[in-house]
């Protein structure tokens, strides 16, 4: 007998844009962070906007929370990013031109169970107009809803990451082409 297919996280939908990115070092993981960053700000400005769902997927070690570090430095921001494996989520303000962004980062590693997810509340982050940073969506099971943007991050070796990017919103779409 076949084994079962692995449960979908994200949507079946066909991708609005598909975009790959070589990582070759830390230094164009920031650089891409940057422009990430840049790119957000801008869109954030286009009318529809209501906010971003960055599902970013990657085995450990990937590199999911170092690309989360390098978008919040290309925002400006100077302090620490801890992962959020035990608190589940990190809050950020982050200061632009325009005025204020809550970017949140989510660490779903220690759920067990995707009711895990609503039970901790966390649907309110996503309806606020803010950027949700999602790593390990899957243990979220579909209660994420559509991801404006997917990141699949892929080591190569030590160094080296292929990033695999989709949208799947008009926002994300706005993102990616501006990447």
């Amino acid at each position: 007998m076949p084994a079962a297919p692995a449960p979908s996280f994200f949507p079946p939908a066909k991708a609005l844009l598909e975009r790959s990115f070589p990582l070759d070092d830390l230094a164009a993981t920031d650089a891409f962070g940057a422009r990430f960053a840049q790119a957000i700000a801008q869109v954030r400005r286009l009318p529809g906007f209501s906010g971003l769902q960055v599902q970013l997927l990657g085995d450990l070690g990937a590199g999911k929370t170092t690309l989360v570090r390098a978008t919040l430095a290309g925002f400006g921001h100077k302090g620490r990013v801890r992962s959020p494996t035990y608190t589940l989520v990190e809050p950020y303000t982050l200061a632009l031109n325009n005025g204020e962004l809550e970017l949140y980062h989510f660490d779903l590693y220690r759920f067990a169970d995707p009711a895990e997810w609503a039970d901790a509340g966390f649907r309110e982050y996503f309806d606020a107009g803010a950027v949700c940073l999602v790593e390990w969506p899957q243990k979220a099971g579909a209660l994420l809803g559509t991801p404006d943007l997917v990141f699949a991050l892929e080591p190569i070796d030590d160094d080296r990451r292929r990033l695999d990017a989709r949208a799947y919103s008009e926002s994300g779409k706005a993102c990616l082409e501006r990447c």
